[in-house]
């Protein structure tokens, strides 16, 4: 989000963790890419290999998480791997993987985002492009509002609101860049509510959820030792599913987006609906500030050790 080139990764890097739903143990590597490839998916363990395009034509499933794909080599928990990338200001990679899902780390972006400084970054000799909105476009789904409005910088404004008194209405908005993702999102972890996970562990799904990669609550109280991370963990996780969501695009977004009780679904509608007219956006290329400073080199012991479990 910080550099008016493009870039890619200074040398592979290696995850092993287990899928959500799936409860997989998953291998993941992440490669270096050319200019103007974007991120791009591959399954070792399905035959024919194909690069399935993180972009939002590809998308096939967005119910419980998103999943991209092409005939029967799909790719599901994208978005916090995803978000990761758009986070970080990773334009161009190829993620191998031998399972169906990216694995789940802690259930939220904060490792990928270890992972992405370990490997380095790598200036390409192109201009990034940016998806610029020239005018408002909104979707609406039940009870769920999402809309983009025009604005030089990436913008967030999300509200939520969950009948449980730990959670309630939350709100945040501000501008995204490196730094700020990187500081006030990126940690914030996927959340469920018991009685929910353990029906949906009794339907075959989320086989691999745990108290290690999600925020889990029953009626009164957060069941993980050491509580949220955040006051406003919940909120914030949701503007990490976004951003993940909305990099479909291809390129980061210049826009604001405003949001209520949103979810894959409608992120997904968002941008189906921003592409569907030509009138809504054009493609750039933008001036941005370098970051003055590294956050990483700042963040000691923390870093460290997220480096040293990976």
């Amino acid at each position: 989000m910080n550099s008016s080139l493009q870039h890619t990764l200074k040398k592979s890097v290696r995850f092993v963790g287990i899928g959500l739903h799936t409860g997989k143990e998953v291998r993941l590597v992440i490669k270096p890419a050319p200019v103007n490839s974007g991120i791009r998916f591959v399954r070792k363990d399905v035959e024919p290999k194909v690069l399935i395009p993180a972009r939002i034509q590809y998308v096939t499933d967005v119910r419980f998480a998103t999943t991209i794909g092409i005939g029967n080599s799909t790719v599901s928990t994208i978005e916090h791997l995803m978000s990761a990338f758009a986070g970080a200001g990773i334009d161009n990679a190829i993620v191998e993987l031998d399972g169906p899902e990216v694995p789940a780390s802690d259930g939220s972006a904060y490792s990928f985002c270890v992972l992405l400084d370990k490997a380095g970054k790598k200036e390409q000799k192109q201009p990034r492009r940016y998806l610029k909105i020239l005018r408002p476009v909104t979707v609406r789904n039940g009870d769920s509002f999402i809309c983009i409005e025009p604005c030089s910088n990436m913008k967030v404004t999300l509200e939520i609101d969950f009948n449980h008194p730990l959670i309630a209405k939350q709100r945040f908005s501000g501008v995204l860049d490196e730094q700020s993702y990187i500081e006030k999102i990126s940690r914030a972890r996927t959340f469920g509510f018991l009685k929910e996970v353990e029906m949906m562990q009794a339907n075959g799904l989320a086989l691999g959820g745990s108290l290690d990669n999600a925020v889990v609550l029953s009626e009164h109280s957060v069941l993980n030792e050491g509580g949220l991370r955040f006051p406003d963990e919940f909120v914030k996780h949701k503007v990490l599913d976004l951003v993940g969501d909305l990099y479909l695009a291809g390129m980061p977004i210049l826009g604001h987006v405003k949001g209520f009780k949103t979810g894959h679904m409608v992120h997904s509608q968002l941008l189906q609906a921003i592409l569907s007219n030509s009138d809504n956006y054009e493609v750039t290329e933008k001036e941005v500030p370098p970051v003055k400073k590294s956050f990483w080199a700042a963040q000691g012991k923390e870093a460290s050790a997220a480096v040293a479990n990976i």
